[in-house]
């Protein structure tokens, strides 16, 4: 009777995860409700929008370079906060750029 017992109770105990069960509360990370800091993202704004740039011409390398992540990659919309028209055309100026010899296609080991 005893064994029945320890059994039944361990069960109940277990497996509490399921659809029905209770979760333990999450630690409070930097985003957390509880205590520390809230963590605040600024909306990102596009660069090209704000100075009215239309055009983006694939000669000017300096500007070109900081949409190239290191390993020769074209860096993301989400990343840079560019819009979506003039993230189309940066990646078209990169690719016209890499085609002439003035971007490199990756960067070299």
């Amino acid at each position: 009777m005893a064994e029945e017992r320890s059994q039944s109770s361990s069960h109940e105990t277990s497996g509490s995860s399921g659809p029905g069960g209770s979760r333990a509360p999450r630690p409070a990370g930097p985003g957390g409700a509880q205590g520390g800091r809230k963590f605040f993202r600024r909306k990102k704004v596009c660069k090209f929008c704000v100075e009215k740039i239309d055009a983006i011409p694939y000669r000017d390398v300096r500007l070109l370079q900081g949409f190239v992540a290191e390993s020769g990659k074209i860096v993301p919309r989400r990343l840079t906060g560019v819009c979506t028209t003039h993230q189309r055309r940066v990646t078209r100026a990169i690719k016209q750029a890499r085609n002439i010899a003035l971007l490199p296609f990756a960067q070299r080991h």
